[in-house]
């Protein structure tokens, strides 16, 4: 009788880590959207125009900015806007302006649209408080990287320098700068789509990347 077959042990996926500091230091920029191809969203029309854009797409880079807190105590009452991106373009919703802060809200919980971004479980509690909504179809990309072995959160940075052997440009002064702000400047704006977008281009890595 021949001996059955059997599966072969289940391996635990190896430790992994992202580029040192110093490393990712070494490495060529990363492309970016530039501001032609980033839209704010502040009016009505500007509203339905990306509503129009994005109601369509399976998967959008997301993030969320809030004003930085500096007092002992003090609450954030963020976020302040949210980002959402295609592979080509991003869109930032200023949440103070109610036409733009609908459009985020109804592209958030559409559960047939995929979000995907990094650490997003503040974004998420934040946006119950903020919208009334629970965002929805939402993906963390830290538990993707999690799963292939990384022991460490990830990070947009740490994630870029991982895939494409890039180094992913951030401002320190634009992150910590006024998101409540009704005129942002266009060094938020890039930072902010670009967060969106990055976050975008990893999923579609992981995807096409075996684990």
């Amino acid at each position: 009788m021949l001996a059955r077959a059997m599966n072969p042990p289940q391996r635990a996926a190896a430790h992994r880590d992202t580029p040192s500091s110093d490393a990712i230091a070494l490495l060529p920029a990363f492309e970016r959207l530039g501001l032609p191809q980033i839209h704010l969203v502040a009016t009505p029309a500007q509203a339905a125009a990306a509503r129009a854009a994005l109601c369509g797409a399976a998967v959008l880079g997301f993030d969320t900015e809030s004003r930085p807190t500096f007092q002992k105590g003090e609450v954030s009452d963020g976020p302040h806007i949210v980002q959402l991106a295609t592979a080509d373009a991003a869109w930032i919703f200023q949440l103070h302006e109610p036409a733009s802060r609908a459009a985020a809200a109804d592209l958030l919980r559409d559960a047939a649209i995929a979000k995907v971004g990094f650490g997003l479980g503040d974004d998420k509690r934040r946006i119950i408080i903020k919208l009334g909504i629970e965002a929805q179809g939402v993906i963390d990309l830290n538990a993707e990287f999690r799963r292939r072995g990384y022991r460490r959160e990830v990070g947009v940075k740490g994630a870029v320098a991982a895939l494409f052997q890039k180094r992913f440009l951030k401002s320190g002064k634009a992150a910590t700068s006024n998101w409540s702000n009704p005129r942002l400047t266009d060094a938020q704006l890039l930072y902010a789509a670009n967060d969106a977008w990055a976050a975008l281009r990893v999923h579609q890595a992981l995807a096409a990347t075996p684990a």
